[in-house]
C-alpha cells in the first residue's frame, strides 16, 4: 500500500485479496464494547480478538491483540514488552497512527501505519487457532482470516508480530 490517505475497509480487503489472504466478512450494527460485538455480531468460526492501542512517556506504541475475554495486566505486558509504564493511546493518536476509532481498533489498521511506528505484539493463544475475527477498520463488520494469512498481511505492512506467551499478557 503505497501513499498517505488511510485505507478503505474495502481497500483493505482487496489487499488482502493481492496477498492471497482468504477472507470473510460479515455486517453488524456498530459496536463499541467487547459485550456488545458478543451480543450483536453472532456465532463465528475461530477466535474473537480485541486489539489494545497503547503507548508509553517516550511515545513508543503497540497494538496488543488478545482473545476478547483475556483480561490484560499492564504491569506484566509492560515487563515483557520492555517499557516502564504503558497507557491507553488517545483517540487522536489512534486516528492519526492507526486511521481508526476507538470500537474500530484492530491489528489491520496497521496498513495505515506506513511509517512503523507501532508494533504489533499478538498473545500466542491468539496465534495457536485457526481463525481470527477482527474489526476491517470500522467497527460494524467483523473479518476472518487464518493465523498464517495474518501473519503474511502483519509482515507485508512491516509489522512482523512479536508473539508473547499469554502469562506476559
Amino acid at each position: 500500500m503505497s501513499g498517505t490517505a488511510q485505507v478503505t475497509p474495502e481497500e483493505l480487503l482487496e489487499y488482502l485479496d493481492h496477498l492471497g489472504v482468504e477472507h470473510a466478512t460479515i455486517e453488524h450494527p456498530p459496536v463499541y464494547t467487547v459485550e456488545e460485538a458478543k451480543r450483536l455480531r453472532g456465532t463465528l468460526p475461530g477466535v474473537n480478538c480485541k486489539s489494545l492501542f497503547l503507548k508509553n512517556k517516550k511515545g513508543e506504541m503497540w497494538l496488543v491483540v488478545v482473545a476478547e475475554d483475556h483480561r490484560v495486566d499492564l504491569a506484566r505486558l509492560a515487563d515483557a514488552l520492555g517499557s516502564k509504564r504503558l497507557s491507553f493511546g488517545s483517540p487522536s493518536r489512534l486516528l492519526d497512527h492507526l486511521g481508526v476509532i476507538p470500537g474500530a481498533v484492530t491489528p489491520l489498521a496497521v496498513v495505515n501505519d506506513r511509517a512503523g511506528l507501532v508494533t504489533v505484539a499478538v498473545s500466542s493463544d491468539v496465534m495457536s487457532h485457526d481463525r481470527l475475527n477482527f474489526h476491517p477498520l470500522v467497527n460494524d463488520r467483523t473479518t476472518s482470516i487464518s493465523s498464517a494469512g495474518f501473519r503474511r498481511f502483519l509482515e507485508a505492512t512491516g509489522h512482523p508480530p512479536l508473539v508473547l506467551a499469554n502469562r506476559d499478557l
